[in-house]
C-alpha cells in the first residue's frame, strides 16, 4: 500500500525541533504544518466529504469535518495541540465515512504523553496541558469504541524525535 509507505516515509524523516515547541502556532502548529506539506508533496489533499443519507425519498445532509489528509480511501488526521474532544470528533468522521463506504481506514498522527516534560523544561507546559490532544487522551477512546468499525492506524509522536538544536 503506498498510501502506508508514505506515512512511514514522512513520519521517519520527522524531527520535533525546538522551535517548533517554543515558538507559538497560532491556527497550525508548525508539526503539523510540515507533516501536511510533506504528504501534499506525495499526493495527499485535504478533503470534504459531501455526505447523505437517503430513506424513502426523503434526503438528509449528514455532514463531515474536512480531513487534514486524504489519499486513495485512506483518510488521516494530525492532532497536535487541539483539545482532547478533537479526537472525539475525528473518530466519528471516521466511522461515519467507513460506514459510507468513502474511507477503508482512519490514521490519527498525535503526541506521546512523555513530551510533556520536555514542554515544562522549555516552560511551555502549560500550553501543551492535560485537556490537550495526547496519546493518553486518545486510546481510552479508541479502547471504549470510538472509532466503531472502522480500522485505525495511530502514530504517536515520541521524545526520541525531539531535537535540541533546531
Amino acid at each position: 500500500m503506498s498510501e502506508y509507505n508514505d506515512i512511514c516515509d514522512v513520519l521517519t524523516r520527522f524531527q520535533l525541533k525546538k522551535s517548533w515547541i517554543t515558538i507559538g502556532g497560532g491556527r497550525k502548529s508548525k508539526v503539523a504544518d510540515w507533516i501536511d506539506c510533506e504528504l501534499f508533496q506525495k499526493g495527499w489533499k485535504p478533503k470534504n466529504f459531501d455526505t447523505k443519507i437517503t430513506v424513502d425519498d426523503k434526503e438528509m445532509i449528514s455532514p463531515t469535518h474536512e480531513v487534514d489528509c486524504f489519499k486513495n480511501r485512506v483518510a488521516l488526521e494530525i492532532e497536535w495541540n487541539n483539545k482532547d474532544p478533537f479526537f472525539d470528533r475525528d473518530l466519528n468522521n471516521f466511522r461515519l465515512l467507513f460506514d459510507l463506504r468513502a474511507i477503508s481506514v482512519g490514521v490519527i498522527i498525535t503526541r506521546c504523553d512523555e513530551l510533556q516534560e520536555i514542554f515544562d523544561n522549555l516552560g511551555r507546559g502549560a500550553s501543551y496541558g492535560a485537556s490537550t490532544t495526547h496519546m493518553s487522551k486518545l486510546l481510552p477512546r479508541i479502547q471504549g469504541g470510538g472509532g466503531a468499525g472502522c480500522p485505525l492506524l495511530v502514530f504517536g509522536i515520541r521524545r526520541n524525535l525531539y531535537e535540541e538544536n533546531c
